[in-house]
Formats: structure tokens, sequence, C-alpha cells
């Protein structure tokens, strides 16, 4: 029997952490520690071990964000973080992702979602919808200093997977990319993870900055003809 997941939640919000406490609860999800700011999370991550934090970005003291990088600074292994927010384009979130979070929900997600998210984020599968992804680069991505981009050379990457790294920053799912590229599901994973270990990126999230940052995908949409040449 396997292992049930270990959540810790933190928020500022007694109700907010007594009402993810029962959702999951009753998935069969195990919340390990509740914390009401960042340095109480980054504290209680240490102690409990958790899988999957759940972090607000919105916090007195010590933020989510800065949680976040201080929760995922340490050695492999870290649990991976959701962010939580009110807003589907909080100024933070995008930095928060590119900090190392997982992804990110609304606080206002149903009971289904959330579970489903805190499962898939621990496979290192995709979180967030790809529209929101597309919104948060579009947004984001070229403000400058005020962001922790994640800056990566694709030049490591053999044509196929560049392939892939635009579909999947398009949004397509495994399933999806598996059809559009006459390949097995198993294939494209297998792709996906060499792309990930390859950039040196925890996860799908991640990849999809990247191949906005680095130009391979457009904010209009299109996927460039590849990399720039290096010199």
């Amino acid at each position: 029997m396997t292992e049930p997941l270990r959540v810790l939640l933190a928020d500022d919000q007694t109700l907010v952490r007594t009402g993810f406490r029962m959702i999951l609860g009753a998935d069969g999800i195990d919340v390990v520690a509740e914390a009401a700011d960042g340095a109480e999370a980054v504290a209680a991550v240490r102690r409990s071990r958790p899988d999957v934090v759940l972090m607000d970005i919105r916090m007195p003291g010590t933020d989510g964000l800065e949680a976040t990088r201080r929760i995922l600074t340490g050695a492999p292994g870290e649990p991976r973080v959701i962010i939580l927010t009110t807003f589907d384009l909080d100024r933070y979130v995008y930095a928060a992702l590119a900090a190392g979070a997982s992804g990110f929900l609304l606080k206002d997600v149903t009971p289904e979602h959330l579970t489903a998210a805190v499962r898939t984020v621990r496979t290192g599968d995709a979180l967030l919808a790809p529209a929101i992804t597309r919104r948060l680069v579009q947004r984001f991505a070229r403000r400058g200093s005020d962001t922790d981009a994640l800056h990566r050379d694709l030049a490591s990457l053999t044509p196929r997977e560049l392939e892939v790294l635009g579909l999947l920053a398009r949004g397509l799912s495994n399933a999806e990319l598996a059809t559009r590229l006459r390949l097995a599901e198993a294939t494209v994973k297998t792709h996906v993870a060499r792309i990930l270990g390859k950039l040196g990126l925890r996860d799908r999230v991640q990849a999809v900055i990247v191949a906005y940052e680095t130009g391979l995908v457009s904010v209009g949409g299109r996927e460039a003809a590849g990399p720039a040449e290096q010199p």
C-alpha cells in the first residue's frame, strides 16, 4: 500500500487552512503541518518533510514568495510548492514560478481540483492551465530584473525535443503531444523527462516559462523556427 501524500498548509487565515485540511483529508491526503506565515512554513518544512506545500503568496512578515525561495534552495528532494492566490494574475505569481514553485491555484478552487492538483504536482506533471501559463508569461516574462528569470541555453536539445518543448508550451498534454507527433505516450514522457533533465528544470511549468523566455515560442502563440545560433 502506497504512503499517503504529505501536505503542509501555509496561510495566515485559519479558516482557509481548516477548509483545505478537511478537503484534503477527505481524499486521503495527510496534512502534516500548518503555518501562518512564511517563516513558520520554512521551519515546518524542515521538521515535517512534506511532499507538497500549499503556500499563500500574501502573508505577514515573510511572504510566500520569500518562503518558497528558501524552501527550494535546499538539497534535491525538497517538496513541490503550489502557490495560493486570490488573483489569477497576482504580480508575484510569475516570480514564484521562476523561483521554483510548481504552479499556482486560486483560493476558490473546487475541492476536486485542489486534490487533483496536489497529486499532479507531486509527480512533476503539468499543473497550470495552459491559458493561464501563457497569460503569466506574456505579462511578466520581459519585465526585467524584478523577476527571477530562468535563462537556459536550448542548444543541448535535439530537433525533436525542441518540437516537443514548443508544443508543450502551447498547452498540449502528453496524450495530445503523442497524437500530434504520432508517438507513443510513453515516448513523449521520455522526451519531456530528457528536456527537463538537460535544462535543469523541476517540472513542466518551468519548461513552459523557458520556452517563452528563450523565444522558442512567441507571446503570440507560435513556435520560433529554432533557437538562435550560438556564437
